[in-house]
């Protein structure tokens, strides 16, 4: 499963999702009691590898960056002086990542925006390249889960996921384009999910939406190739953000949850990936690194769909 709300989730969507991941706090225990080993942490070491500058004076644009996924890809992105213009529903939210932005010395604008409704997404695009000049980076990230089993979910519920994660990189692209053809180039990664590829009993909302995305980035990505502006997907798996883990959980809990719950779902990693592992490959693909991939999927989940299918630790 993806692992943003930054769009701004309503509190029950997002607590429905949150439970059917992960389950009641009880099984916290069971886990711990289960796996004792402790996840490999992400050292000091391998984020100093990171290439400082290679988005000096390029204007970024994100969508659903003041959490999760979002907020560390725009903080990386302003980290390597890119300008970045991002948006999400929760103003407070929003204002604080621009904030902590500007005070590390990167250059940012928060714009209030709801990604379902079009003149709002224009506005926020128009605004952006304005402000900086046009767009050389688009990050369409913005994305709500659902945790039900098909005939549970309500037509309600399928159709804002539906519009919040498809139609809102639809949305996106359709007015990052024209700033886009008029500079005849620029990149455009879209967030899709492992879980497009990998589905869930309870997942049929979001692993529909997914999908949808990536049949999105193919289309445009052949629309306009031959403009110089590339599109692809970023399928990434569970990550440790907001999205996934409760509200309320003490650090320690969660800390034994998560060491229970890698050796059983990522096969290949063994542990759930951290907001700024994600925002790195965001990155890696932002640049001019990959100037010949288009229209790509690109699944960053530590190995978990190549291996077996997710399950919970014991008593979930």
């Amino acid at each position: 499963m993806n692992a943003d709300t930054s769009n701004g989730t309503s509190a029950s969507s997002a607590t429905t999702g949150r439970r059917a991941l992960l389950g009641g706090a009880a099984a916290l225990g069971l886990a711990s009691a289960a796996f004792g080993t402790t996840a490999p942490a992400v050292g000091a070491q391998s984020r100093s590898r990171t290439q400082v500058g290679r988005f000096q004076g390029k204007s970024v644009l994100i969508t659903g960056a003041t959490s999760g996924i979002g907020r560390a890809a725009a903080k990386a992105f302003a980290g390597e002086g890119a300008h970045v213009g991002f948006c999400g529903r929760r103003a407070d939210l929003g204002r604080q990542v621009e904030r902590e932005i500007r005070d590390a010395g990167g250059e940012a604008t928060y714009i209030q925006a709801d990604v379902r409704i079009a003149a709002q997404v224009q506005r926020f695009v128009d605004r952006v390249a304005s402000r900086y000049g046009g767009i050389d980076v688009a990050f369409n990230n913005a994305g709500i889960g659902s945790g039900k089993l098909p005939h549970e979910v309500s037509v309600e519920e399928w159709d804002d996921v539906q519009a919040t994660n498809a139609r809102g990189v639809f949305l996106a692209i359709k007015y990052e384009i024209p700033h886009m053809l008029r500079a005849q180039r620029g990149v455009i990664i879209c967030t899709s999910s492992s879980a497009a590829e990998q589905a869930r009993p309870n997942g049929a909302a979001y692993t529909a939406s997914k999908r949808a995305v990536q049949g999105i980035v193919k289309s445009a990505a052949l629309a306009y190739g031959p403009k110089g502006i590339r599109l692809n997907a970023l399928l990434p798996g569970t990550t440790d953000t907001p999205f996934v883990r409760p509200p309320g959980i003490p650090d320690a809990d969660w800390t034994k949850y998560k060491q229970a719950w890698g050796p059983l779902n990522v096969d290949g990693l063994a542990r759930m990936a951290d907001a700024e592992e994600i925002a790195r490959a965001v990155l890696a693909l932002a640049s001019d690194d990959f100037p010949y991939m288009t229209g790509a999927s690109v699944t960053v989940d530590g190995g978990s769909t190549a291996g077996r299918k997710m399950i919970q630790p014991s008593g979930m």
